[in-house]
């Protein structure tokens, strides 16, 4: 025999209203609400995730920057940090006096594809002052070992830093240059998708010293 309170839930249900009080109409009304609330929020959670990979991405390659700088003053020897754009990766590499040049460490980007480091980016001048050229990426022609495998002829942006603090070229000749980090409209364009959203590094060769840049639309500040 059926009990009284289960009569109670199956005629419910023929009412078209639930057991907490929730007729049909009113739960499509809530679930309208919550599929506008989410097409109004979602593009502004896409911005903020662009504009926190851009920033982030800006403030790993300084971390490499410093962490390659440190370790060619207190191990005595030139260290070479890349930027590979063929492995989307960026690369401490220990030029080990004589021996081969191997890979120490490598930290992927934070989107790849989706952020360009490797241009300037149009119609935005670099930070002036200092006024640094722009980072300049080309094949790799040194090369360096990971494990046992030779890396060579990739397209990076190289810097070595040498055990007295400065940044030179493969030529030995000191650089000091600005590398720019912004969401692209594509992976080819130089177009940023919002200007608010380029960063920029900094690298003085005489030092080593870097810094950190926002562009607030019209100029950049410092960081």
């Amino acid at each position: 025999m059926q009990s009284p309170r289960a009569d109670i839930r199956f005629r419910g249900l023929f009412n078209g209203r639930d057991e907490a009080g929730f007729s049909m109409p009113e739960l499509l009304v809530v679930l309208a609400i919550i599929a506008i609330m989410a097409a109004v929020s979602i593009p502004y959670i896409y911005s903020y995730r662009v504009l926190y990979k851009s920033e982030e991405q800006a403030l790993k390659v300084m971390d490499i920057m410093r962490e390659t700088s440190q370790l060619a003053l207190t191990r005595r020897r030139t260290f070479r940090m890349e930027i590979d754009m063929t492995d989307n990766a960026l690369l401490i590499i220990d030029e080990n006096g004589s021996a081969d040049d191997v890979l120490i460490k490598s930290i992927p980007f934070e989107a790849p594809g989706l952020l360009r480091l490797d241009v300037k980016p149009a119609s935005i001048s670099q930070p002036n002052p200092p006024n640094y050229n722009p980072a300049v990426f080309a094949i790799d022609s040194v090369g360096h070992m990971n494990g046992v495998t030779p890396v060579i002829g990739h397209r990076v942006w190289a810097l070595r830093f040498r055990s007295d603090g400065s940044v030179v070229t493969a030529a030995n000749n000191p650089v000091s240059a600005t590398l720019f980090i912004f969401p692209s409209a594509g992976p080819s364009s130089d177009v940023p998708t919002d200007k608010k959203q380029v960063r920029a590094v900094t690298v003085y060769g005489g030092s080593g010293a870097v810094r950190y840049w926002k562009y607030d639309g019209t100029t950049f500040t410092a960081g």
